[in-house]
């Protein structure tokens, strides 16, 4: 083991408050993938937290686990989130004085067979600066906490002997204030570490364009060791195994070529590759290129492989082109995130990431907010996805400052150009974006120049740039790409006729919580509005931390196992900001994705996947059903397809779909595949669409979409009062049943969700007294054999007035309900009935949509059927408990024993539903599920209006039309003993 030199040069550079420093020894950064054949790092290392990056090593070593954060691996350092504000109060440059360092140290055994070869360390990210010694001899510098850096050690490793590798990360710097993304704050070592060996002659980099009308060109940059370059060196390169013909060669002999020294060689090859398979993300062809580098001999020195696709990317007016075709970018923004490892993810959770995505609709990433782990892009690259590749700026907190601070244009050139030489080819990646949330200065102006200039062929987005003015053409951003915008701002963009580039948002459907309500209403606005192309919903995980409840502390990878379906196992939870005791932070914003923890899908995921569906039935008709193919490049043989018909009788038909051959965009009638019974009542139609052959993304038999139509609407039902049988109600008027433990009563407070509460509407509800509304029996009048009750429900802004007219019928009691709300309660939450059931009434069955959770604006993803759902599934375990588990368009359901006895209850016409364990008020006051204790028997609650669900947390409310106004609102449902 080493010490620390006294005047370690790289220590007193102190690079951590300087700026301007962003590397110092550090190799260019190439696209040569140096993975295999590498000698691997990994594993655990010896281990010191210092207080301070100039504090000394010494005293006793632990172990950390590389790759990894320290702060999940059992330190005093834990994880800490906040959004916008940094978590510390230093003014950029500088950093806090108590600066968490982390000192890595491992020996390495250098292979003796790579003598007289040249030795690299790459270190495949640190967070934030990185420091390497050698033996104790220092090495060099590395800033940016999502690129790999790689250090020459050639002639200060010896091979066949062994050497002491330590890597300083020092967690706070200057580089901090521009890492200011919306995500916990780490420190560590979180991507692998490897030692590699070239020929002294060896590729620097390659760059390959690769075009949909075949043409090929790769760009070859060779050096040397030793400096100079030997004399007639040559590059060859093979695609799928047949060899390229090399049309022009540059090397040191030719002095002519202004581009070739005695130190850097280029050389390029041309082809045209006939009757070309082009890559899009539907059909994501990709061919294998193998580029080698022979020395004057002819043998092989290096050699570098890619898997390359062949497509266009270009904007022509206002539409973003793939191979000449406008397409809908169905994106989400994506964190390299694991509950147990943080930052630290594998090839095999990466690939079920982007598998989930396939499966659910999306064709389109955005690295949000820095580039991710390499192997994502492989995947992107082989399963089909458009890929916006961010740079690692955002200096959220202390934007304007930076975006023109001259000291800081090196950091922004560098992060930009690296990013775009390590991911320029890759036929995912078609956009570059200059980074998130740094408002807009000279710094990023010279970052788009030089993306420009070293790859013209990828447009620019960068949401600073261009939104202030969304029409303007002088900025950096040739794409428009808004946060959060209105849809209805976005359409008149589109229509104003000022509209000169494309309009994708980079941000949209803040998916926090029970969320990403009127997602649908946007699609059919994008879809029927030229200029709109779509965007990329905020975003696709719920950052929870797994952590044990006993001390507060995370998890870490001992947490393997503990939780399922997105629930963390007993005695754990999934932590938020504030839940490892920092007193800095920004709570729960953190859980705002589209999978919770475990990559668990949340229900807004089924309505994705039908807004994306590749199959939609355009209307009925009575000769048929008119089918259409939504995709972009391909037809329908790759899907296969069963009719289900859901009749309100109870009966449901299936029967095998012939799915027409339609090319994209076109239209087709098949036939209807049943004939409509007589006396079913209401009937709908649902196509499941399912996968025909084996995808690197699915299995056979996945279900694609299941797109629905109504064949027939419901018919009136008219009940006679049984005049044998006497309603039973208390002192109050509050209905008696054997199966009810509480009396069905009125209710307009919902546990408010994240957009009740950010978004501000929760604060009115609670001012109006809606969570805690008194009744008081005004009236309670016998029928005969039936009740009527008049009731005031009062709150602290108004009074609702309530009347309630109970009935018995044939095998029931039917309900019929009228509530009068005050002008002052002009936007509530809900207004509907609410009573709770005896213990033991475990499965639900119902008629209307489902089977997963729906709301009034966000229903297009659950088909109208019959559904069968265990009481305990049907609730929904948001990170911070909120009203969940609602199901939209129920007529009619049943609560039953395993024995089949009983409730049934009847609807008078499509109502919102939900049945959980939970009071409103239960959720509302527990910050965590561990904290929620279930009730016994069912909560029922049957509205008559329910309030969109929004995206206010971050964006857009819910729409006028998903609102409750006040006035008068009837409903009626009967309630039957099975």
């Amino acid at each position: 083991m080493t010490d620390a030199l006294p005047a370690d040069p790289l220590i007193a550079l102190r690079p951590w408050t300087a700026p301007e420093v962003t590397s110092w020894g550090r190799l260019p950064m190439n696209a040569v993938d140096r993975r295999s054949g590498a000698l691997p790092l990994d594993g655990d290392w010896r281990f010191q937290l210092l207080s301070a990056p100039d504090a000394p090593v010494g005293g006793a070593w632990s172990s950390a686990y590389v790759p990894g954060a320290w702060t999940l691996q059992d330190t005093d350092d834990l994880p800490q989130y906040t959004n916008v504000r940094m978590p510390f109060a230093d003014f950029p440059p500088d950093s806090p004085a108590a600066n968490p360092t982390g000192v890595y140290e491992r020996e390495v055994d250098v292979p003796a067979d790579w003598t007289g070869r040249r030795i690299v360390l790459q270190v495949g990210a640190a967070e934030s600066v990185l420091l390497v010694h050698v033996d104790g001899r220092p090495v060099g510098i590395s800033k940016d906490s999502h690129l790999a850096a790689e250090f020459e050690l050639t002639g200060i490793m010896r091979p066949g002997e062994r050497a002491v590798v330590r890597l300083t990360v020092v967690k706070w710097s200057d580089a901090s204030h521009i890492e200011d993304q919306d995500q916990w704050w780490h420190g560590g070592v979180t991507r692998s570490v490897l030692l590699y060996a070239t020929d002294p002659l060896h590729l620097a980099d390659v760059a390959v364009r690769a075009r949909r009308d075949g043409g090929l060109r790769v760009d070859c940059r060779v050096r040397h060791a030793d400096g100079t370059l030997p004399e007639g060196w040559y590059v060859s390169g093979e695609l799928d195994g047949r060899l390229l013909e090399q049309d022009t060669e540059f090397d040191r002999a030719n002095a002519e070529d202004e581009r070739v020294s005695d130190f850097l060689g280029e050389a390029r090859i041309r082809a045209t590759v006939p009757e070309v398979r082009t890559w899009n993300a539907e059909t994501p062809e990709l061919y294998g290129l193998t580029v080698r580098l022979h020395r004057p001999d002819g043998t092989v020195a290096d050699t570098s492989q890619h898997r390359i696709g062949f497509r266009d990317v270009e904007i022509v007016g206002r539409d973003l082109l793939i191979n000449g075709e406008r397409v809908f970018i169905r994106g989400v923004n994506r964190h390299d995130f694991h509950p147990l490892t943080g930052r630290t993810v594998s090839y095999d959770d990466m690939r079920a990431d982007l598998v989930l995505l396939k499966r659910f609709g999306f064709n389109a990433i955005r690295t949000a907010h820095y580039p991710n782990d390499p192997a994502l892009y492989d995947l992107a690259d082989e399963l089909g996805f458009y890929v916006v590749d961010e740079a690692d700026i955002e200096a959220h907190d202390h934007a304007h400052e930076i975006a023109d601070d001259p000291r800081c244009l090196n950091a922004f050139v560098d992060r930009v150009s690296r990013m775009v030489l390590r991911d320029k080819n890759h036929p995912s990646v078609i956009i570059w974006s200059l980074g998130n949330e740094s408002d807009y200065g000279a710094n990023h102006d010279a970052a788009a120049g030089w993306a420009r200039r070293h790859d013209p062929t990828r447009p620019i987005q960068y949401e600073g740039a261009a939104k202030l003015d969304w029409a303007a053409t002088d900025d950096a951003s040739d794409i428009a790409c808004p946060m959060y915008a209105p849809i209805e701002d976005c359409v008149a963009h589109a229509l104003s006729g000022r509209q000169t580039r494309p309009l994708i948002q980079c941000e949209y459907s803040h998916a926090m919580g029970n969320s990403n309500g009127t997602l649908a209403d946007h699609w059919a606005a994008i879809e029927s509005t030229p200029g709109l192309q779509g965007g990329f919903i905020w975003e696709f995980w719920d950052h929870g931390i797994l952590q044990r409840v006993s001390d507060a502390r995370p998890a870490g990878r001992a947490g393997a196992g503990l939780y399922d379906n997105g629930v963390a196992a007993p005695g754990h939870r999934w932590a938020y900001g504030g839940d490892f005791g920092e007193t800095v932070h920004d709570g729960a914003f953190i859980a705002d994705g589209v999978v919770f923890p475990d990559r668990t899908p949340k229900p807004a995921l089924y309505e994705h996947r039908e807004i994306a569906a590749p199959v939609r039935i355009a209307c009925f008709r009575h000769e048929g059903i008119v089918l259409g193919n939504h995709q972009h490049f391909r037809g329908l043989g790759w899907l296969s397809g069963v009719w289900e018909l859901s009749l309100a009788d109870g009966r449901t038909l299936t029967a095998p779909a012939e799915l027409p051959d339609l090319r994209p965009g076109e239209t087709a009638a098949v036939p209807l595949p049943f004939e409509l019974p007589r006396d079913g009542g209401e009937a709908w139609l649902t196509l499941r669409v399912t996968t025909a052959q084996e995808l690197p993304w699915a299995p056979p038999g996945t279900e694609v979409c299941a797109p629905r139509v109504r064949l027939r609407a419901a018919s009136a039902r008219a009940e006679a009062p049984a005049t044998d049988r006497f309603v039973s109600v208390d002192g109050e008027g509050l209905l008696v049943h054997p199966l009810l433990t509480s009396a069905p009563t009125l209710s307009l407070w919902r546990a408010p969700t994240d957009n009740d509460e950010l978004g501000g509407i929760a604060l009115r509800w609670r001012t109006w007294g809606l969570d805690s509304l008194v009744r008081k029996a005004v009236s309670v009048r016998r029928d005969g054999a039936g009740v009527t009750v008049h009731a005031e429900y009062a709150g602290t802004a108004g009074v609702v007035r309530h009347r309630q007219v109970l009935t018995p019928v044939e095998g029931g009691i039917r309900v019929d309900e009228e509530a009068v709300l005050p002008d002052e309660f002009d936007d509530v939450a809900r207004v509907g009935t609410v009573f709770e059931t005896v213990p033991g009434l475990d499965l639900m069955e119902w008629f209307g949509q489902g089977p997963w959770e729906s709301y009034p604006d966000r229903s297009a993803g659950a088909p109208v059927g019959h559904h069968r759902v265990p009481v305990d599934a049907l609730f929904t375990p948001y990170l911070r408990p909120q009203e969940s588990g609602g199901r939209h368009g129920v007529r009619r359901f049943t609560l039953s024993a395993p024995d089949a006895t009983g409730l049934a209850v009847e609807l008078d016409e499509p109502r919102q539903v939900s049945v959980t364990r939970y009071r409103a008020e239960d959720l509302t006051a527990a910050p965590h599920h561990d904290e929620l204790v279930p009730r016994p028997g069912c909560v029922v609650h049957l509205d008559a209006a329910h309030r969109g669900l929004g995206t206010a947390s971050c964006g857009p409310d819910t729409s006028p039309a998903y609102r409750i106004a006040p006035g008068v609102h009837r409903w009626s449902w009967t309630l039957r003993v099975l």
